[in-house]
């Protein structure tokens, strides 16, 4: 149509005087009169013949259609039928009412100087496409509808500057678009709680929508949901914010051509880098995904959020593999030194075992020289035994095939068997080997002889091993009894007036293959396991071991257990029960089961021995009845251990911490079904004084509480 009406300007004069028609007074002629340019009626009249035809074709287009002059006032030329139909108007006249006869009236007030730039950076772009723009209209009776307007501009020298619009209802397109990006905006809000920052970009036409801010993105958006250039803010942003080490990184990442690249293959994709805020630095990961056409990648989502904890975790792996890594390494240095020394010290007897063979057997005749070769051979098949023994035991240990055994244990016996391996050791270097232990009050108590005698031939020997000819090594025991508890806390001291221990091995003493010294330079032979064993069973046996060493003057090894003492009083169950008698002097004792069954049997048991008893259901209960209880109003707790609410351990960890001491060190006897080491630990790490297997033995449980009643008694009297 541009190009006809161009190239006719008669034609255009006759279309705009035929539309303009209603528009005139009665000098609404002047066009095709005035400016006529042919004096042939005939041509004239055809002209105008097909004006007319052409506006009837306009009137009856579905859609909107409407001429306005170009110029400041915008005066309208021509509205159809169907224009009339979207402004709900009936009349050319209430049409042209209603917008004041000007494309300003048309457009929506608040929308016109945007609808306008638009139009002229469009014309201004290319004269020969149509313009395209949104704008919302006021209709007849204050309704406001949406419409889509495709314009575009002509020039003309003798009719002046035009625009010619097809226009369309563009509401319920609208409505739809809001519900998709309503929609849209909900799928991204409950799949990114965890993000901070929410943006949506098109890649094509180079924008950024926000979604959703956070305080870093807030300076670059004035609100949410507003649009500005991709490229502009992606640099702003990493200038402002970016780490300067990452910067590079992070502008390669998130540019378009990265972008499209990275999403060829996959959906999604993320980058990490720094953030410094209030010169806090701060970790974050921008993860990019792909939300249009896969065979395209121009629509995307991008989301920011913090994850210092997920870096920091992290670095704690990674420290931790590293540190597991080093040990490792530290471990197979070590074990390669061992070896190494090992095919030393193994290759000595065995060579010793060899040549003394081979000499025997040349001397088979010389009876004396062929008995000397011999004790020669079986000193060194000793040593190398030894070896392999060591190597075998700390396999075991480390494995767990190795258990502690706790039984009724002789501190005489224990020292028997450590004096039958070390005193022919000692001897045979001329070295005195003594005991002390005169001061102990206690000489039987519960414990795994057969570790405890391990430990102290482990110590014992190593001291003398390390000890010079004429030298000296002291074995002492010393004991420390546990106020009102039947438990009593050992010393076991290995002292030697030896070689000592440098500064520089003291922290490596007890690791696995570990040596003070290389034996080719100190002449000393063994495996290095020695102090390793003793210190595994010394835990083994929840107990510790420590050193004090200087060098040239010796080594002062000591091992602290806690064992439970054997009370060597022989009373009788009468006798026991007058004690317990005297010395809970009318105070009553609290029981404590959840099991209404045992409550009543113990309770039944307890009060035929003239016992006044009191229950409680479970730990909670018990610690109230103590806490509000006068002071000595109990004598005694027995505390049952797996309980509801409360259980046992819990309870007389409670006790044990209330304000007042004498009702926080009230003796506590557990009674449980479970009877093994560990659960008599617990009981004691929670504070109770001792604990007796079910089902009650009443005269060992006589027993008990008198002996611990009187420890009590003598330590108040003390």
């Amino acid at each position: 149509m541009e190009k006809q009406i161009n190239n006719n300007p008669h034609l255009i004069e006759s279309l705009l005087s035929v539309l303009d028609a209603p528009n005139k007074n009665s000098a609404g002629s002047e066009i095709s009169s005035t400016n006529s340019h042919s004096s042939d009626p005939v041509s004239e009249a055809l002209r105008i013949q097909a004006a007319q035809e052409i506006k009837q074709l306009m009137d009856q287009m579905p859609g909107g259609f409407f001429i306005y002059h170009a110029d400041e006032e915008e005066r309208l030329i021509y509205a159809n039928t169907a224009l009339l139909r979207i402004f709900n108007c009936n009349t050319i006249e209430e049409f042209r009412h209603l917008t004041g006869n000007s494309f300003r009236g048309i457009v929506h007030p608040d929308d016109l100087e945007e609808v306008e730039k638009s139009i002229q950076e469009q014309i201004a772009q290319s004269r020969y496409d149509l313009d395209y723009v949104e704008y919302r209209i006021i209709q007849k009776g204050g309704a406001v509808r949406w419409v889509e307007d495709y314009g575009h501009f002509v020039r003309s020298n003798t009719v002046g500057d035009i625009f010619y619009v097809f226009i369309g209802d563009a509401t319920e397109k609208k409505r739809q678009i809001e519900e998709e990006h309503l929609q849209r905006l909900e799928v991204i809000e409950g799949l990114s709680i965890n993000y901070e920052s929410i943006l949506y970009a098109d890649l094509d036409e180079d924008k950024i929508l926000s979604y959703r801010l956070s305080s870093r993105t807030s300076h670059q958006f004035p609100q949410v949901f507003h649009k500005q250039p991709y490229r502009q803010f992606i640099s702003e942003y990493i200038k402002e914010w970016v780490h300067a080490e990452d910067r590079n990184m992070v502008a390669e990442a998130i540019s378009p051509e990265q972008i499209r690249s990275r999403l060829t293959d996959s959906k999604t994709f993320y980058v990490n880098f720094r953030t410094v805020e209030n010169h806090v630095t701060q970790y974050l990961q921008l993860r990019i995904a792909n939300v249009g056409n896969t065979g395209h990648t121009s629509r995307i989502v991008l989301g920011s959020r913090r994850i210092d904890e997920e870096i920091r975790h992290e670095i704690e792996q990674k420290k931790i593999f590293e540190d597991a890594w080093n040990q490792a390494r530290l471990a197979n240095i070590a074990k390669s030194t061992f070896l190494s020394n090992m095919s030393h010290d193994m290759r000595t007897p065995l060579n010793a075992i060899t040549g003394f063979t081979a000499l025997a057997r040349k001397n088979i005749d010389d009876r004396e020289k062929s008995l000397d070769y011999l004790d020669k051979i079986d000193a060194s098949s000793d040593h190398l035994l030894r070896l392999v023994k060591h190597i075998l035991e700390i396999s075991r240990i480390e494995s767990g095939a190795v258990e502690v055994v706790e039984v009724e244990s002789c501190l005489e016996d224990i020292i028997k068997t450590v004096e039958n391996n070390i005193l022919p050791r000692a001897k045979a270097k001329h070295i005195t080997f003594s005991v002390e232990h005169s001061s102990l009050e206690h000489n039987t108590f519960y414990c795994d002889s057969e570790k405890l005698s391990q430990i102290l031939i482990y110590l014992s020997g190593n001291a003398i091993k390390y000890t010079d000819t004429n030298g000296h090594v002291l074995l002492t025991v010393s004991e420390e009894k546990e106020p009102s508890t039947e438990y009593a806390v050992y010393h076991f001291s290995v002292k030697d007036d030896g070689i000592g221990i440098e500064e520089q091995y003291m922290k490596r003493i007890f690791e696995p293959f570990e040596r003070v010294s290389n034996t080719t330079f100190c002449g000393v032979y063994g495996t290095g396991l020695g102090l390793t064993l003793a210190k595994n069973l010394v835990e083994m046996m929840s107990g510790n071991i420590d050193v004090d060493s200087v060098p040239g003057l010796g080594s002062t090894f000591t091992v602290t257990l806690r064992l439970r003492v054997h009370n060597t009083s022989d009373i009788s169950f009468k006798e026991a029960r007058k004690t317990v008698l005297n010395l809970i002097d009318g105070r009553r004792i609290l029981l404590v089961d959840d099991n209404e069954l045992n409550l009543e049997i113990e309770t039944e048991l307890l009060r035929d021995m003239g016992l006044n008893v009191d229950t409680a259901p479970n730990g909670q209960v018990a610690v109230n009845r103590i806490a509000d209880s006068a002071p000595e109003e109990y004598a005694l707790i027995l505390m049952d251990i797996q309980m509801p609410v409360m259980n046992g351990h819990e309870a007389a960890l409670a006790i044990r911490r209330l304000e007042d001491p004498v009702r926080a060190n009230i003796p506590i006897i557990a009674l449980s079904a479970n009877a093994f080491d560990e659960d008599r630990r617990m009981s004691r790490e929670s504070g109770m004084n001792t604990h007796m297997e079910k089902p009650i033995d009443l005269p060992k449980l006589m027993e008990l509480i008198a002996s611990i009643l009187h420890s009590c008694t003598g330590d108040v009297n003390r």
